[in-house]
């Protein structure tokens, strides 16, 4: 019965918010849609494909109100990425007065994500490009509060301001210990390089935080038509920030493709791999929080194989 209560509240919430994605649409183009089709609801958002004379449109509505600040974060990335050469789904319009939850609307891009994609291979290189033209694009402050914000209050003017107060090195450091996933010594050269990455006197760049085979469209070919999602993304340093991120779930392989696309000497690459690998590990600890406050023994043994160095086949 609660189930069926359930089903029933989702589909009047997809009805309320289908309605939503139709006046947005008629706002933006002055006519209405031929058809509005319910594409997901994730946990953030409600998300449309939209028919219309003019094209093919994508709306998402956020449920919570301050869902506009991550919107309009995005619009700015997107558009400073398009100036930059990138390809992304265009986003056309964001915004919040004509209904009451935040909107953007964009282009759709026909194409194949690129985590399902036969070329597989060579996309990941293209992105490793890509990668590179994103992370040069110059911005200031580090976080989430840079050049999109007008808040000047919670900008961090320097790399270890960001890491001391935005992102809690510390915080994550102790629930790394506290946890008991990572051995000592790891514990010992994770705070070692993080002391070291305080002194690093690095100018903040653009990093979209993702940049992953499932937030790439594609054509048949392979070639990128778009890099979408860009809610993670941050002024940060390069490219420790972003390779920590867009290398762990790739096989040794396609690291490799990534790296050579972004084209990062092998000398250079060594010298960053301890702020790549400390940045790795710190980023656990919101799967290790969760972990622990569902006391779920089972996942925490998993990420303790997977820390430890369990499934390292390349060093003794």
């Amino acid at each position: 019965m609660r189930s069926q209560s359930t089903k029933n509240t989702s589909a009047r919430q997809v009805d309320k918010f289908r309605q939503f994605a139709r006046v947005v649409v008629e706002h933006h183009f002055g006519s209405r849609a031929a058809l509005i089709k319910y594409r997901s609801g994730g946990l953030s958002n409600f998300v449309f494909e939209a028919k219309h004379a003019e094209g093919t449109f994508i709306v998402r509505i956020s449920p919570d109100k301050a869902g506009l600040t991550a919107f309009v974060k995005e619009h700015w990335c997107e558009r400073e990425a398009r100036r930059a050469g990138i390809p992304t789904a265009e986003i056309l319009e964001t915004g919040f007065s004509i209904i009451p939850f935040p909107y953007v609307i964009s282009r759709s891009v026909a194409g194949v994500e690129g985590v399902d994609h036969p070329e597989r291979d060579s996309i990941v290189t293209e992105l490793g490009r890509m990668a590179a033209k994103i992370n040069a694009i110059a911005t200031r402050g580090f976080g989430e509060s840079f050049d999109w914000s007008n808040n000047q209050l919670s900008r961090n003017n320097t790399l270890k301001e960001y890491l001391e107060n935005e992102y809690g090195y510390e915080k994550r450091i102790e629930t790394l210990a506290r946890s008991s996933v990572c051995p000592t010594t790891t514990i010992k050269a994770l705070k070692r390089v993080c002391r070291e990455m305080l002194g690093l006197r690095a100018k903040p760049t653009l990093s979209h935080g993702d940049v992953r085979l499932k937030n790439v469209i594609a054509d048949k070919k392979g070639k990128i038509l778009a890099v979408i999602d860009w809610e993670k993304a941050t002024s940060n340093v390069a490219p420790h920030w972003e390779l920590s991120l867009a290398l762990h779930d790739l096989d040794i392989d396609r690291r490799e493709r990534f790296i050579d696309g972004y084209g990062i000497k092998p000398k250079r690459l060594a010298e960053i791999a301890p702020y790549i690998k400390a940045f790795n590990l710190l980023n656990y600890t919101d799967a290790i929080d969760l972990a622990m406050d569902a006391k779920d023994k089972a996942s925490l043994d998993r990420l303790r194989s997977r820390l430890s160095g369990t499934f390292d086949l390349y060093s003794l």
